[in-house]
């Protein structure tokens, strides 16, 4: 198996928003909202701010060689979890939610991004060790985001009945008949058996979907050192008594983030909103929203309340039950980890953007935001059909239209362009307009509209011969939607809707040495990987 690798700027993408554009730009307007550079340079100066921080380490180590327990141990795991003991040990962290079967492959790219990075900066800063770390983000409620995935064209659903943290859900029989269902579609190709006997070890009936996903992270992974963590940990929440205590009793964090916001929102749209309490409660089967109304607390949807002294009593005795919404999720992972970079898609970094001022007030320092890497895969088959049209990788990302028209232009034998007609009828109404204002100047104005009436047409009837021309291509306007459709589906990127199983089934786990190797550190460019068969 050989892939090749082609980078090009996000910005010639035409898919990603103002916001981020202007952070990779280090557009002015965006420097009060973040401490540090995405540069080596940036990542030194975070180093050495980070060496301030009290981080209780040998708690991080205890709780993570507890939830390794359980799982096929790893030489370089374990000694990357060892190696968090050293104050000279620092984390590379990306974070995403527990979609089933790891969901969109962009959740492969950035742990893979994170995983290159903590590796390459091995070299950059060989006095410190990095360690690559994913941080299941499994006390998220929004089941609908997480509960299907896409192969190959084909739409999976669980449609579970159970609530609350979709980490905390239990493998079902539901769930057992989508992987055998998913089974039969992917035992067809070359390593179909192989994929699908690691989702069904891990995914056992009974067992929370945090755990499976934390197995089939470290089955995928293992080799690379990648070390997960579940955060829904009483010990590690604890370590946030003080912040969870100013979100509930003073509203602080709301305060914050809201004046960042709107300061933010003057140019930008402002990614995530704080509410007055940016804390969830969550036990059994319910992850609801805390509202306060005087000294009393409510759990939204549910006949749960509290008095000021019983939540704090509760939240002492029970952390556990308290999950950080958006807002202080970011905080809660700087608090316990070691950690100097975060790697996020678009939407994280636009609203990590909005927490700065909220790190300086509990004065946690605000980690080095890196855009994750971007993929775009094309299989053989696929880049036979796009050379024989004769168009470029970049050419794809365009409209269809766009892509049609170019293929036209080049390859009619007719002229399609009024370019030079234009050209000379303007000079005709030029000298119109002279003899005319030579007569009376008052007939410039008449002259000019005629001009603008008669040069509208024109570009109207080089429309309409385009057009007829186009009729001709109907077979190329076929492939080239056939093109788009498969590489980006629903007119989106391809890398937000498939999932890995379907490509590690084509070309097996080889396919994740691929991705690292094409994995890209602090270029921050958008990487097209297309499959070279044997003899090309």
């Amino acid at each position: 198996m050989h892939f090749s690798a082609h980078q090009l700027p996000y910005q010639q993408t035409g898919v990603f928003s103002k916001i981020i554009i202007d952070y990779l730009e280090d557009a002015p307007n965006l420097q009060q909202f973040y401490s540090f550079r995405p540069t080596l340079e940036g990542i030194r100066q975070a180093i050495q701010l980070k060496k301030s921080q009290v981080i209780d380490r040998s708690l991080l180590v205890k709780i993570l060689q507890g939830q390794y327990g359980g799982v096929v141990p790893s030489e370089k795991v374990n000694g990357n979890i060892e190696a968090l003991l050293s104050e000279n040990t620092f984390t590379i962290c990306t974070a995403h939610q527990p979609n089933l079967f790891t969901g969109p492959l962009y959740f492969i790219y950035k742990i893979l991004h994170a995983i290159k990075l903590a590796d390459y900066l091995q070299q950059q800063f060989p006095e410190y060790h990095f360690v690559p770390v994913y941080y299941i983000g499994s006390e998220d409620a929004d089941l609908a985001e997480l509960n299907h995935f896409n192969v190959d064209g084909k739409k999976y659903e669980w449609q579970t009945t159970q609530t609350g943290a979709v980490g905390r859900m239990k493998v079902d029989d539901l769930l057992i008949r989508i992987i055998h269902e998913l089974e039969g579609q992917l035992s067809v190709y070359p390593h179909g058996s192989e994929i699908m006997e690691i989702v069904r070890k891990v995914f056992r009936k009974g067992e929370t979907i945090q755990q499976a996903t934390f197995e089939l992270v470290h089955h995928l992974f293992a080799d690379f050192g990648l070390v997960v963590l579940i955060p829904d940990h009483p010990d590690l929440k604890r370590c946030m008594l003080p912040v969870f205590q100013d979100d509930l009793l003073n509203q602080k964090p709301s305060a914050i983030v809201s004046a960042t916001s709107e300061n933010l929102s003057q140019q930008y749209n402002a990614q995530a909103n704080p509410r007055d309490i940016n804390l969830f409660y969550l036990k059994d089967h319910i992850r609801e929203r805390i509202i306060r109304n005087g000294n009393n607390f409510q759990v939204h949807n549910t006949e749960i309340t509290f008095t000021l002294e019983e939540i704090q009593i509760e939240l002492l005795e029970h952390p556990e039950r308290f999950s950080p919404n958006v807002i202080l999720r970011g905080l809660f992972q700087e608090t316990i980890l070691p950690n100097i970079i975060f790697i996020g898609g678009g939407g994280e970094l636009a609203y990590w953007l909005q927490l700065k001022a909220l790190f300086d007030h509990y004065q946690t320092p605000f980690p080095v935001l890196i855009l994750r890497n971007s993929f775009l895969l094309i299989e053989d088959k696929l880049k036979r059909k796009i050379e024989k049209l004769a168009l470029s990788l970049e050419d794809i990302f365009q409209h269809e239209e766009y892509l049609l028209n170019k293929l036209v232009l080049r390859a009619s034998t007719l002229n399609l362009s009024l370019n030079g007609s234009l050209s000379k009828a303007e000079e005709v109404y030029e000298e119109i307009k002279r003899q005319a204002e030579a007569i009376d100047a008052t007939l410039a104005p008449h002259v000019a509209a005629i001009k603008t009436r008669s040069l509208k047409l024109l570009k109207e009837l080089e429309k309409k011969m385009l057009r007829a021309e186009k009729k001709k291509f109907e077979s190329e306007e076929r492939q080239i939607t056939a093109i788009r459709s498969h590489l980006f589906p629903k007119n989106g990127l391809q890398e937000r809707h498939d999932n890995i199983t379907y490509w590690y089934a084509v070309y097996g786990k080889e396919l994740i040495q691929e991705l690292y190797t094409f994995s890209l550190t602090l270029e921050q460019q958008f990487t097209v990987m297309s499959y070279q068969s044997n003899g090309e």
